[in-house]
């Protein structure tokens, strides 16, 4: 049973001078920010261009089909992850994105079908899911135990404000290209350079020093798959058997994720057709980058503000208030369906959606084993994947065209407060 003490303080300024963490951390920085560029390539390409006419369901259908085949083989990723070197899997990892987005911009100048553009988008996405698993389960050997939280609060939301801050990029890059198939190449190019540039940084730091520690020889990559069932299964009952407090942390960032999924199509459909003329594409793409950076600044002060809070209201207490609090905000600015208020939504949502992820991060560090560390981060990220598409999925059965229902943004205040109450009583009992 984990015994919540409030961690010692620590600064950034402090965890860098650990050039351990300082070199991880730049691969999550640049590795990021490709993403923010590549995602906001796909984005153009699949709801605001003007090609398409896209609507709840479309979104959907993109993000089952980039999400939920690594779904299936998440689990399996993290065996390796715990087998395999993990400075190695940041390595090829991102040199294998650098030439999967050189051959996506191709695809896109030729004018493939788009099923073949949307498989060598998967496999970029797909590598995505799996080095940031790796980053998650590597930060425990580049920090002490005590700064976890305060690392869990900067390295993640440093990542995911880099990603922001590659969509801004790309939305900028984009506003002067003309709309089309070119302009959506030359996001994909830049987003496969910046790839390259992680896998550079990932080559500066020692090949044993992110574990996991493994005794003899590694094993082959068949070696590992053939025992992959039986140690997902080994992971699997330590998870539920000794790591109660991260499968309770697990269960409510899944639910905060769900919810933040049906929110995000929400703004996009605001975004195209409500707060924009939908044969503005252009407006729609700059009004959806005004969310993703506020969003973003919400997940920077979540940073700010998480380890103060765990201090004082430990990490369970956090997460009850992150819950709770968006069962508040979310209908008195939602139901406005005006772009200020759910502006303000957005900024308040990236606090809450990050704090809930600082807390899960450092209950799941904390009480999972580093031999198990890999694969329960996988699942965490197989959970994450599933909860997302799941909404995405719901979404596009109850939402209108135009993003406004306001029995979706009740429905999920609801579950927000059913949430914050079955977490909180679930932790307090154990």
């Amino acid at each position: 049973m984990i015994t919540e003490r409030p961690p010692r303080e620590a600064t950034l300024r402090g965890l860098l001078r650990g050039r351990g963490f300082r070199r991880l951390l730049t691969v999550r920085l640049l590795s990021q920010l490709s993403d923010g560029v590549f995602q906001v390539s796909l984005a153009a390409y699949v709801i605001f261009s003007p090609e398409h006419q896209s609507s709840p369901a479309d979104i959907a259908a993109v993000l089952a089909v980039m999400l939920l085949p690594f779904s299936v083989i998440g689990p399996f990723a993290g065996v390796l992850l715990d087998r395999w070197r993990r400075r190695q899997v940041l390595l090829t990892g991102n040199l294998a994105r650098f030439g999967l987005g050189l051959v996506t911009a191709a695809l896109l100048l030729g004018r493939a079908p788009d099923w073949m553009f949307f498989a060598a988008a998967l496999l970029v996405t797909a590598l995505n899911r799996f080095i940031l698993a790796g980053l998650s389960a590597a930060l425990p050997r580049v920090v002490a135990p005590s700064d976890l939280v305060t690392a869990n609060a900067i390295s993640p939301t440093l990542g995911t404000v880099a990603a922001a801050a590659g969509g801004g990029v790309g939305f900028l890059v984009h506003q002067v290209l003309a709309p089309g198939r070119s302009a959506d190449a030359v996001l994909v190019t830049l987003a496969a350079l910046l790839y390259l540039s992680a896998a550079f940084a990932a080559q500066r730091i020692a090949p044993d020093a992110l574990g996991p520690e493994v005794h003899g020889e590694l094993p082959s990559l068949r070696e590992a798959l053939a025992a992959a069932w039986n140690d997902l299964l080994a992971g699997l009952r330590h998870l539920v058997r000794d790591c109660r407090p991260a499968v309770h942390a697990l269960a409510a960032v899944t639910l905060a994720r769900f919810c933040y999924g049906m929110l995000t199509v929400m703004v996009l459909m605001l975004s195209r057709y409500t707060f924009n003329s939908a044969e503005d594409n252009a407006g729609g793409l700059a009004t959806l980058g005004v969310a993703v950076g506020v969003s973003a600044a919400g997940f920077g002060l979540a940073a700010v503000v998480s380890p103060w809070c765990t201090r004082r209201l430990g990490l369970t207490g956090w997460m009850t208030v992150c819950l709770g609090s968006a069962a508040v905000f979310v209908p008195a600015l939602g139901l406005t369906f005006r772009e200020a208020p759910a502006m303000a939504a957005a900024l308040l949502l990236g606090v809450v959606t990050q704090g809930t992820k600082i807390c899960a991060d450092t209950l799941v560090q904390e009480s999972v084993e580093d031999e198990f560390r890999g694969r329960v981060f996988a699942i965490y990220d197989v959970l994450v994947n599933v909860s997302f598409v799941a909404a995405a999925g719901v979404t596009a059965l109850v939402l209108p065209l135009n993003g406004r229902s306001a029995s979706v943004v009740l429905g999920l205040a609801a579950l927000y407060a059913l949430g914050a109450v079955l977490y909180f009583r679930a932790a307090r009992r154990t």
